[in-house]
């Protein structure tokens, strides 16, 4: 198991490998939106399920938003983050490079942990997926993760700062007002 410290996690993430962390719900693998294709690479991961972009802060991440969603989007990122929701919305124009999925949405999401915000403050979003070979449960401890995935760097220190071990819910913007789960996970929605 090769634990690092943030300093190399953000060299790593500049050089395009991804780096396995701790989130408030499951570890997570990520990398810079430019190099998405490595996680699907080393999770085998089906490439039309689209990732999950984390942040530090919503400055990190209002630029994604396309302005049919943007309220919605600010009033519900108000309340529950930081935290285990992720918010699908329809990605602004100008941020569509960003894309890993096939109809013009992305996932975002800032989780409540000072690890992962903590490398994110520095090396701005990360697109994310679970530290899982896909198909697979996977563990939720370091040791266990590097198993699965020995050629990934994982950002210390270990032990962990206990994580939830239960998935973000995820809720989809169809229109003004109008949401629809799409995973119940940690965070139970009222509205």
């Amino acid at each position: 198991m090769n634990v690092i410290n943030k300093e190399s996690a953000l060299e790593k993430l500049k050089s395009g490998l991804p780096i396995i962390f701790q989130t408030d719900t499951l570890p997570a693998i990520g990398c810079l939106p430019e190099f998405s294709k490595i996680i699907y690479d080393i999770k085998k991961r089906d490439s039309n399920k689209p990732l999950i972009l984390m942040g530090a802060e919503n400055e990190q991440l209002i630029d994604y938003v396309d302005e049919s969603a943007k309220e919605d989007y600010e009033n519900l990122a108000a309340k529950y983050w930081p935290g285990a929701l992720t918010l699908i919305i329809p990605v602004s124009e100008n941020k569509k490079s960003t894309l890993t999925s096939k109809n013009f949405t992305l996932g975002l999401r800032i989780p409540n942990s000072y690890m992962a915000q903590s490398l994110m403050r520095e090396a701005g979003p990360l697109l994310t997926s679970s530290a899982n070979i896909s198909g697979f449960k996977g563990s939720i401890k370091a040791e266990g993760i590097s198993l699965d995935f020995p050629s990934v760097d994982i950002l210390g220190p270990v032990p962990w700062e206990k994580g939830s071990g239960k998935a973000s819910t995820i809720i989809s913007w169809n229109k003004s007002g109008e949401w629809r789960l799409i995973r119940e996970g940690e965070v139970l929605i009222q509205e």
